[in-house]
Formats: structure tokens, C-alpha cells, sequence
């Protein structure tokens, strides 16, 4: 056996199981009637086949040279992996799964099989309790992703990757408890034939079918499930094919595939359907796959890893000069990856791998500690309209003398201008708490992100402490500023704190334009209910 150029050779030959007729013919407009329709949807046979996507000169090195490359869109499945075809789909659970005695599956998986597995179990055969059994290892991101697909998650020590025969892992633990009781299956990815198998059945067809000018394969190891069906399957059709199998470089790890050490105890006849090997890392795989991503080819980092390895073998052989050997009838050399995943569940990975550099950066990214609270436009309302839910309902407010005006008995103003300003005019019972933060020349804080962190951190601290102190109680509070948006913000600190709060659209400065604030007055004193913001703690 050989990796990274030398070729795999083998004597045995795996017989091609014949693929069964066509459920139906091809669903051109793919559209899925009647009450069987999500059993249509998720069954190959009901659909067009996955897209095969050729890649556009700039994404592909090789162009010039006369190499073409198409991406096989497998996340183009109802379930957006690989896994829904060979494991979980028609294949395994339809041979495994008996009708009104299976109320179980049990796999151990590392996501996208077991997710798959839930979805076509319910769809295909009425089954609603799928449990995954994984690695401790596995990502929070995968976790709450299997949690919402309604799995039950049982985690077990060890390798995050153990090998299929140790009794201590995860996938022996699965298949004792089957063997143990009837209504219990445990498909076995790893064991079961009928995984490698689906894609003789479904996709290496679709391949050759779209493409049959194809001169080079190339998918990752895992199981090996789908480089072992589509490896025998082109074997038998046009076995001038080449066939490459990509692994994980010793001592990284890309979600998904295997070393090629760790493909020794595997028991899938992947050495008779792979010609080279190439062994590839997590950084390329990742960078590639959030090149493709960007450029409209949405994948998650085993289809980067599967590009890449195609990569490096088309490279040493430029280097060889033995690129025309895999040429066709048209001089040109066609080649297919698989794209097996999508990157949503991986993105805290991509940041990791890559660094901070391959991103742009988040301009204002100091907001994202500051303003957290809910913002209503029902809390931002007219001055003419929320006055007289604060003072009841006189003739005409900007007509009526202050002194004939009273705040209701549940009813509170907080006047957050400075003092001075305050003690020119302010609606009457008004509580003045001055912020440090604010002036009649501080800009918006939805304009300027450092006004914005000051004034919130700041508002934090003094309705914690009016809170606290029952200043404000289960009382309706108007919230008052010189132009409304500083208000807008403490209205959002108010209700977060369960205080009925609203502002005045436009502040101090909209109430002057409705005639409210214009009439002539002695200074007022402010009363002992003014609360200094000098005197509450801001750390």
C-alpha cells in the first residue's frame, strides 16, 4: 500500500451489485405530491440528480493546463450532507428497520450520519427516537445542532475517532445494546455493506450520467463508505478512471475523515477501489473551503479537504509531466470531488484555523458588549400623546399653566439633563438624574458607538440603584432627555428591568416645538427626589 503518489494495488475484485430500476421517472420539475411526499422528497430515486458544478478558472490552478473540476453538490440533499444517500438513507435503514417492531436507532456518529439518520428514520418509517452515541470530544456547536434535530445524545471517553472493533468505544456500545433487544437497531455505519453499497446505487450513476467524459474521482475517508462504493462502481463502468481517496495528515484532524493510519481496521474493501492517496491537513481544508464558500460554492471543510487533496495529486503529476496520462478523448482531464458538508456547525473552527486575518473586521465590535436589551417603537412615543398618560388629560397641555399640572399617583419622570438645565424648566414632578455622559452638546448615541458604551454602562448602574432603592416601584415611568435618544436607551435599561418605561420621541427639544417648555417661569428648586448620579457606583 502506498500514500501520496505510489499506487494502491490489489488482486481481489468487488462484485458491483446491480442498481434497482427507477422508483419513477426523472421529477424534471422536482416537485413531491400527495401524503408520501417527504418520502419522495428524501428518495433519490423521486429527484434530479445533485448538481455537478465545474469550477471557474480562477478557482481552479490547473485550468491551462487542460484540467476541468466539478464539485458534486451532495449538500444538495434534503438533509445537506453526504450521510443522507449511503448510511441513514434508503440503504441502511431500509434493510435494517422492521415495520411495527423498530421503535430505536442507536449509531454513533459525529454528527452528519446520525442527524441524517433521525430525519429519514421519521420520514421513512415512522421511527421518532434516534440516540447518537459520540465522542466527549465532539463540539458544543455539533451538540446543540444535534439536540435541535431532537436527538438523544449519549457521549462516551476515549478517542475522539476509535477504531469500529474496540469493545470500549462508542460503536461496540451500540451494537450490544441491538444485539440485546428486538426493537432496537443499530445500522453501523462502520460494519454494514449496504453504506458503501447506496453510492453504487445512487451517486457514482448520477456522476457518470452528468459527466461521462469523468477521467478522475476523488472523495475523502471516513468509513469509507463512499470512496469504497464509488471506487468499485467507476471500476466496473470505465476503469480507466483514477480513483483518489484523501486522508487526514498524521496528527491533525478535518471533521469527518479518517488518517491513513486509522483506516487499517476498517473493514469496507476501500483498498480495491482507490488508486492513490494523498494525505491532506486541516489548515488547506478549511482555506479552501471558505474560498469556495465565498465564491458562491457553499461547503464545510471535508469538501475544502477533498479539493485539496485533488490539488496535491495534480500537482506532483504537473511535476512528473504525467498529467496527459490521465487525459481523455478530448485531451482534457475531468475531474469530480465531493462536497459533503456545509460549514455553519464549524465556523468557530474556520476562526481558529485561519486567524483573524482571513476575516474582515467588525467595525464598532465594542457594541457587542453594551446596549443587550430589547428596543420597542411603542416605548418611543409622542410628547402630546404621553403626557396625558403621565398627567392626565387637560384641554391643551401647551395651554395649561404647570402649576394646574400633577403627576398621576403611579406615575414618575426621570430627567436625565444636567442640572442647570434641569433647574431652567422641567415638567413638574420630574426626578432629575443627571448623567455624567450626557450634555446638550453630547452627540446621539446611535451615532457615535463610544456615547453609546458610556451611556449604557452608565444607565446600568443608576437604575440598578433606583430599582433597588423601590424609587421607581410598580410605577409608569417617562423618561426625558435633550433630543430623545439617550432617553430611548434608558427606556430600554427600564424595561429590561420589568419597569413599565417609556421616552419622549425628539426629548427636551420636541416638547419645546408643541409649545411645552416655552412658558416663561422662575427657576425651580429641585426637590429632595433628585437623585445625583456623582453618588452611584459605576463598577
Amino acid at each position: 500500500m502506498g500514500v501520496g503518489g505510489s499506487t494502491l494495488q490489489s488482486s481481489d475484485s468487488v462484485p458491483v451489485p446491480p442498481p434497482p430500476a427507477p422508483k419513477t421517472m426523472a421529477n424534471e420539475k422536482n416537485v413531491y405530491f400527495g401524503t408520501d411526499s417527504l418520502k419522495k422528497y428524501f428518495d433519490p430515486d423521486c429527484q434530479p440528480p445533485l448538481p455537478l458544478v465545474e469550477l471557474p478558472e480562477h478557482l481552479n490552478p490547473f485550468y491551462h493546463d487542460g484540467i476541468r473540476i466539478y464539485a458534486k453538490m451532495m449538500t444538495m440533499h434534503p438533509a445537506n450532507n453526504v450521510k443522507s444517500m449511503p448510511a441513514p438513507a434508503l440503504n441502511m435503514l431500509e434493510s435494517s428497520v422492521e415495520p411495527n417492531k423498530t421503535n430505536t436507532i442507536i449509531e454513533y456518529s459525529s454528527g452528519s450520519t446520525v442527524i441524517s439518520m433521525s430525519m429519514i428514520a421519521r420520514v421513512m418509517h415512522g421511527v421518532n427516537d434516534t440516540r447518537a452515541f459520540l465522542s466527549n470530544k465532539t463540539s458544543d456547536a455539533k451538540l446543540r445542532l444535534m439536540q435541535f434535530f431532537g436527538l438523544n445524545i449519549t457521549l462516551f471517553g476515549g478517542p475522539s475517532q476509535p477504531e469500529p472493533i474496540d469493545s470500549r468505544g462508542g460503536i461496540q456500545n451500540a451494537r450490544r445494546m441491538a444485539m440485546e433487544s428486538d426493537d432496537i437497531v443499530n445500522p453501523n455505519q462502520y460494519e454494514n455493506d449496504k453504506n458503501w453499497q447506496s453510492h453504487i446505487r445512487w451517486t457514482g450513476p448520477q456522476i457518470y450520467k452528468q459527466l461521462p467524459e469523468i477521467n478522475v474521482l476523488c472523495a475523502g475517508m471516513g468509513t469509507s463508505g463512499t470512496m469504497t462504493g464509488l471506487g468499485t462502481y467507476f471500476k466496473s463502468v470505465k476503469p480507466s478512471v483514477m480513483r483518489l481517496g484523501v486522508c487526514t495528515a498524521p496528527g491533525d484532524r478535518v471533521p469527518g475523515p479518517r488518517s491513513f493510519a486509522l483506516m487499517r481496521p476498517v473493514e469496507f474493501p476501500w483498498k480495491e477501489a482507490v488508486d492513490d492517496i494523498e494525505e491532506v491537513g486541516s489548515s488547506e481544508s478549511y482555506t479552501l473551503s471558505l474560498q469556495l464558500c465565498r465564491e458562491g460554492l457553499v461547503c464545510g471543510p471535508s469538501s475544502g479537504f477533498n479539493l485539496q487533496g485533488l490539488f496535491q495529486m495534480l500537482s506532483k503529476r504537473k511535476k512528473q509531466g504525467t498529467i496527459s496520462e490521465l487525459a481523455g478523448p478530448d485531451g482534457l482531464v475531468h475531474c469530480v470531488f465531493l462536497c459533503c458538508d456545509l460549514p455553519y456547525q464549524y465556523i468557530s473552527e474556520y476562526f481558529q484555523k485561519l486567524g483573524t486575518e482571513q476575516f474582515p473586521p467588525i467595525r464598532n465590535e465594542r457594541l457587542t458588549k453594551v446596549d443587550l436589551h430589547r428596543y420597542d417603537e411603542a416605548w418611543e412615543r409622542v410628547a402630546l400623546d404621553v403626557l396625558p398618560d403621565i398627567y392626565g388629560s387637560p384641554r391643551s397641555l401647551a395651554q395649561t399653566p404647570l402649576h394646574e399640572i400633577t403627576l398621576k399617583p403611579q406615575a414618575r419622570v426621570l430627567d436625565l439633563r444636567q442640572e442647570p438645565d434641569f433647574l431652567a424648566w422641567h415638567l413638574p414632578g420630574s426626578m432629575n438624574v443627571p448623567l455624567r455622559s450626557l450634555g446638550p452638546g453630547t452627540p446621539s448615541p446611535f451615532s457615535d458607538p463610544g456615547v453609546l458604551e458610556a451611556q449604557w454602562v452608565e444607565l446600568e448602574a443608576v437604575m440598578d440603584r433606583l430599582v433597588r432603592a423601590s424609587e421607581l416601584g410598580s410605577t409608569h415611568v417617562l423618561v426625558v432627555c435633550y433630543d430623545g435618544d439617550t432617553a430611548r436607551v434608558a427606556t430600554s435599561v427600564l424595561r429590561a428591568r420589568g419597569v413599565e418605561a417609556d421616552s419622549v420621541r425628539g426629548g427636551h427639544t420636541a416638547m419645546k416645538m408643541y409649545g411645552i417648555g416655552n412658558e416663561a417661569i422662575e427657576p425651580v428648586k429641585v426637590s429632595q427626589a433628585t437623585v445625583s448620579v456623582s453618588a452611584v457606583p459605576l463598577d
